[in-house]
């Protein structure tokens, strides 16, 4: 029988060729995501991982979970090789580093899970089937925001396209992870039990999948106006040759073509710095889409960097032109290593002897006004992947009608990370109830509905012009009243109390 397995001998007498077993099925995981999304693999690929939770002593939990992490992380982004070291130019010794120091860090990541999971549950299985989904989700959330966070792989994205995504714009991206564990938990459980027991695990297995099926036929928001006309253009510019000299004039008139061409639209949006210069050394060139826009009565939103007034710091930036009227928003969520260097004086100086990049671009307030359009409609703007952290766009709720994303996925190349991206953005589309419009520079930009649904895609690193009538909305769902916390509360006090009954006993 299943329950006769010892985990705990094989992995005695094999422990590297278990640890390689439990590498490899965290590296299939990435399956479960975008482009492949086979969403049910997320539920399977994790039991074995769950399994040694459950059965082994805390040591070795925490080193299969170790290697589960590691497996997941090391095929989920391996494209920061390519970012890194393809076009950022950094050493391939340095890209390596940095890609490997980041599968081990997120590899802890999922051992203090396994650690901590075995020496809570301590093999009692109504105490696991409660505790592993909460500690789960737990180091998930943490992982997101401690020193400055990287919440890529969360497991509930790998939801969107499931029926456990109807608890998203009720509980979060965090409460859809939460409900695929549940499950998860669930089902090596009913493997495990006997009698009625193994019953009673099979159904709690499936009330999630049944609860979320329900969830999914609610609108929890409601259209605000009449539809507004949206064009995105994609430059397709490539990212080795973005920043060239003789592609420069090249960029400006294909930008503002695309927008001479599409007027009819009242909104027309541009990629992350679209335009590769510094606001204040293109403000001729900007002088003349303001004229634009004001004959065209459209709004224009477009990335490009800027300076402050003492030219002190500069910002990763979306201009937002209608009318006489320039609206500004800075990135708030910088990338560490690509836009920012948590790295000491001396390290800085090497990169700088080496002609790598140095320079530090400076983060925007944490709370910025709302760039507002002409007929009232209030835009939510999030730039690259501030997006993936989806409690730090809440604050633009309810006023903000839509959400925007511009991107420059350009750094990833032809890898996988563009499709993840795009999959993020659909679970910040259905968390909030709100259109989301994604422009980036080649790729994949596109229209997204409330539901997450897809409305419109563009091919990649191709030049593109697209539009939609895209339709204002209003309303708060579940989870904008919430935000993060109902679901991070109820884990902690899950883990709280386990603690507590441990130290009891």
């Amino acid at each position: 029988m299943a329950a006769d397995f010892s985990l705990e001998e094989v992995a005695a007498r094999r422990p590297w060729l278990t640890r390689l077993c439990f590498f490899l099925s965290g590296a299939l995981t990435m399956l479960s995501f975008a482009p492949a999304g086979w969403f049910p693999l997320a539920l399977v690929l994790t039991l074995p991982a769950l399994f040694s939770f459950y059965q082994l002593p805390p040591r070795q939990a925490a080193q299969l979970g170790f290697a589960f992490g590691a497996g997941l992380f090391m095929t989920g982004t391996y494209w920061l090789y390519v970012s890194i070291h393809v076009f950022g130019q950094a050493p391939r010794i340095l890209a390596v580093f940095l890609m490997v120091a980041l599968v081990i860090i997120m590899g802890f990541y999922y051992a203090a899970t396994g650690w901590l999971i075995s020496r809570l549950s301590r093999g009692n299985a109504w105490r696991f089937l409660v505790l592993a989904p909460a500690v789960w989700v737990l180091f998930e959330w943490l992982r997101g925001w401690f020193l400055s966070g990287f919440p890529w792989m969360t497991l509930g994205y790998s939801q969107i396209d499931s029926p456990l995504a109807g608890f998203a714009p009720v509980i979060g991206i965090f409460g859809v992870s939460l409900t695929l564990m549940i499950s998860a938990s669930a089902v090596l459980m009913s493997v495990l039990a006997t009698g009625r027991k193994r019953v009673a695990f099979i159904a709690i297995a499936f009330v999630p999948w049944i609860c979320g099926a329900g969830l999914k036929n609610i609108d929890w928001t409601e259209p605000a106006g009449p539809a507004v006309r949206t064009t995105i253009v994609q430059g397709g510019v490539s990212q080795d040759r973005k920043w060239l000299p003789e592609q420069f004039r090249t960029t400006l008139d294909l930008y503002r073509s695309s927008l001479i061409d599409h007027a009819d639209s009242d909104l027309v949006i541009w990629p992350e710095v679209a335009i590769p210069a510094v606001l204040d050394q293109v403000e001729s060139y900007v002088s003349i889409l303001q004229s634009d826009v004001v004959t065209r009565d459209t709004t224009l939103l477009f990335g490009i960097l800027e300076r402050d007034e003492a030219r002190e710091n500069v910002y990763n930036s979306v201009i937002a032109l209608n009318g006489d009227k320039r609206q500004v928003y800075r990135k708030r969520h910088l990338v560490p290593f690509g836009e920012y260097f948590p790295v000491p004086d001396f390290v800085r100086e090497w990169m700088r002897m080496m002609n790598l990049p140095y320079s530090d671009i400076s983060a925007g307030d944490a709370v910025q006004p709302l760039l507002e359009m002409p007929d009232g409609n209030q835009l939510s703007v999030a730039i690259c992947y501030e997006d993936a952290y989806a409690a730090e766009q809440l604050y633009a709720l309810p006023e903000a009608s839509i959400l925007i994303n511009v991107s420059n996925d350009a750094w990833f190349g032809d890898s996988i990370a563009p499709h993840q991206h795009l999959q993020i953005a659909r679970m910040r589309a259905l968390e909030v109830g709100r259109y989301v419009v994604r422009a980036t520079n080649n790729g994949i930009s596109a229209f997204i509905s409330p539901d997450g649904s897809f409305l419109k895609t563009g091919p990649q690193f191709e030049y593109l012009a697209m539009s939609y009538d895209v339709v204002p909305r209003q309303g708060l769902t579940p989870y904008v009243r919430g935000g993060n916390w109902p679901v991070i509360l109820l884990t902690l006090l899950i883990v709280a109390a386990a603690e507590w009954r441990l130290r009891a006993s």
